[in-house]
C-alpha cells in the first residue's frame, strides 16, 4: 500500500497546502516516485526539481493515489472516474476528488 507524503494534517493526504473536504488527492512524482499531497509539500520536503510523467507514455503507470481508500490508479482510471455531479470521484470508494486539481495538470504529468 502506497503512503502519501507531505505536510499532512490528516490521516486522508490532507495537507497544509490544500484541505478541503475534497483534497484527498496524491500525485506521483517520477523524479522520487512518491506520492505527495501536492507540488508545494514535494518542493518543501524534497532537494531536487519535479519530474512529470508523461501520461501517453505512461499510460498503465498508477500515477494517483486515494487518501482515503489508498487505492492507487493510472491517470486515465483518475480522470474517467465516476462523477458526482461535476466532481470526479474514486472509482474504488467513491470518495469525491477536488475538480479545481485539473487546473494543476501541468504541474504533474506532462499531457
Amino acid at each position: 500500500m502506497s503512503v502519501p507524503k507531505g505536510l499532512l494534517v490528516d490521516n486522508q493526504s490532507r495537507c497544509v497546502h490544500w484541505n478541503s473536504k475534497l483534497d484527498v488527492v496524491c500525485f506521483r512524482f517520477k523524479c522520487c516516485d512518491r506520492y505527495y499531497a501536492c507540488h508545494s509539500c514535494h518542493d518543501f520536503l524534497e532537494e531536487h526539481p519535479i519530474q512529470r510523467y508523461k501520461v501517453a507514455n505512461d499510460s498503465t503507470t498508477h500515477v494517483v493515489l486515494c487518501g482515503v481508500c489508498r487505492n492507487t490508479m493510472t491517470f486515465d482510471q483518475y480522470r474517467n472516474g465516476l462523477t458526482c455531479g461535476s466532481n470526479l470521484q474514486c472509482p474504488f470508494c467513491s470518495a469525491p476528488f477536488n475538480p479545481n486539481c485539473k487546473l494543476h495538470y501541468n504541474i504533474y504529468f506532462d499531457i
